[in-house]
């Protein structure tokens, strides 16, 4: 291999889209990853003999996984396929109150008429105007931009940008926002919950998170063989583009020379290189478990700062009762206490999530569920017993008339420690650092860090979390990485491999 290799630490989403950008480029890469299997956090379990999605369910934003097979010379379509949901999402509060959301606004419009009255019909279309105009406000300054600030994301198109982010109010809450929307409560926790896709509370996130509900009325996609086929997918056309893949083998160090990177180790070998992109929470390396050198390119994220962890349960079971859609919220009866627990602690009544991944044509029969509850990433320093917090979520399911038939042989149950052991440095949580506060967003970290040939992806870093976020990231790694490149002579990168640096 030449002394130019990329190694790229991490086959999530995000080191997946960076793998493949950079191969499309000609680029030498090696991807290095602790798991068997491509992935990250977009795992596959295998329960009663079963393969369950045990992480991320929803896709949306279809457009970042097309370009990124484009630019590859490929074809989205030979690869993956997907089939659009009609139905978002169905919730519910009680065995009386259910809603739907669609895929087409006006069907959408029809149900929360239904349910609430018109003139929450007619709110709800002036809150995805606002929706969809906070997505095209932020999309080209802020989501696919390297490293945006407040100031240059107000000055991204002169006064009228100015004025475009003046209009999405980006100093208010998502609570406030969608206060001014709604009179129905039941309609804020709705719309409330897309914070929670960033692991953090609406009573806390900034308005402009509001932007998930258009990203969701703008397509969300099934995959046929589960989400864990998108990785699968992108891991086989990386390869073909020459990309090298190392499993089951973890990262102890980076190393550097001349004040840039220069070797990546693991427990058995040294792989010389010429940059390096983290695909790990980026507090693994603030924490130092990827050695010393580069412990202080990322600045720690604190308990506090920490985003939400999760309780799963990834099951083949029977079901009754409630007729479940692809996606289910059931929502507990006070959200502001619901938040205010989980700052610490486990809410008497957790709002519930599940993924009913047979139910497009489901005949009956026992079928796979991903199960999941809000809780705090306490998996390093607290982690408590998840009985009580089952028999929360079954109370709650049961009062939506909802009855699933769990069994310890079928049922993998992953907690915050368990989750702080796939994703160390964490406490469990899955999003990096919780979206709080107007400035929350710019304090991520970028795709470059202060170490030359050091970068960053995944859905810890700027944009933020989800599929697409992540991929985003990685593509933002890549191109960052390029443009150094460029800068930098080939004969000064060459110079520094090896450990012994001639500059």
């Amino acid at each position: 291999m030449s002394r130019d290799r990329i190694v790229i630490i991490g086959a999530g989403m995000g080191g997946l889209a960076a793998a493949l950008s950079l191969a499309s480029t000609g680029e030498e890469v090696l991807v290095i990853e602790r798991q068997q299997a491509p992935g990250g956090k977009m795992r596959r379990l295998e329960a009663g003999g079963r393969a369950i999605d045990g992480g991320p369910t929803v896709f949306t934003m279809r457009w970042v996984l097309e370009q990124l097979f484009d630019e590859a010379g490929a074809s989205l379509a030979d690869h993956v396929t997907l089939e659009p949901l009609s139905i978002l999402a169905r919730h519910a509060w009680s065995d009386s109150e259910r809603l739907d959301l669609h895929a087409d606004l006006a069907a959408s419009a029809n149900a929360i008429g239904a349910f609430s009255g018109a003139a929450e019909a007619q709110r709800f279309l002036d809150f995805s105007a606002e929706a969809r105009r906070i997505y095209r406000t932020l999309e080209m300054p802020f989501l696919r931009a390297q490293r945006p600030g407040p100031v240059s994301l107000a000055m991204s198109n002169g006064l009228s940008g100015m004025a475009a982010m003046a209009r999405i109010n980006p100093f208010e809450t998502m609570w406030k926002g969608l206060g001014r929307h709604f009179r129905d409560p039941r309609l804020q926790q709705l719309f409330g919950r897309y914070a929670t896709y960033c692991g953090s509370s609406p009573f806390l996130a900034p308005a402009t998170l509001m932007l998930v509900a258009h990203v969701e009325q703008a397509g969300v996609w099934t995959v046929k063989g589960g989400m864990h086929e998108l990785a699968l997918a992108l891991e086989a056309l990386a390869r073909r583009k020459g990309v090298t893949f190392r499993y089951a083998e973890a990262v102890t160090g980076i190393e550097t020379a001349g004040g840039r990177v220069s070797a990546v180790r693991t427990e058995h070998e040294r792989f010389d290189c010429s940059a390096a992109i983290v695909n790990a929470d980026s507090n693994a390396v603030a924490a130092g478990l990827l050695g010393r050198a580069v412990k202080r390119s990322v600045a720690p994220v604190q308990r506090k700062q920490r985003s939400l962890s999760a309780i799963t349960w990834a099951a083949v079971a029977e079901t009754s009762g409630f007729p479940l859609a692809r996606h289910n919220v059931f929502f507990a009866r006070d959200y502001a206490e619901e938040f205010r627990t989980l700052k610490t602690g486990y809410p008497v009544e957790p709002t519930v999530y599940i993924c009913a991944q047979d139910r497009e044509g489901h005949q009956g029969g026992p079928e796979r569920l991903l199960v999941l509850v809000n809780s705090p990433a306490n998996g390093d320093h607290a982690p408590q017993p998840h009985d009580a917090v089952e028999r929360a979520m079954r109370a709650k399911l049961a009062q939506c008339g909802l009855h699933v038939d769990f069994t310890p042989d079928t049922t993998i149950i992953t907690d915050p420690a368990r989750f702080d052991g796939l994703f160390p440095a964490t406490g469990g949580a899955l999003y990096g650092r919780a979206s709080h506060g107007w400035m929350a967003s710019f304090q991520r970290p970028a795709a470059r860090t202060k170490i030359p040939g050091l970068f960053l992806a995944g859905g810890s870093v700027h944009p933020g979390p989800g599929v697409p976020m992540a991929m985003l990231s990685g593509r933002l790694a890549a191109e960052s990485l390029l443009a150094s490149r460029a800068s930098t002579p080939r004969s000064r990168r060459a110079a520094t491999v090896g450990g012994i640096s001639t500059a």
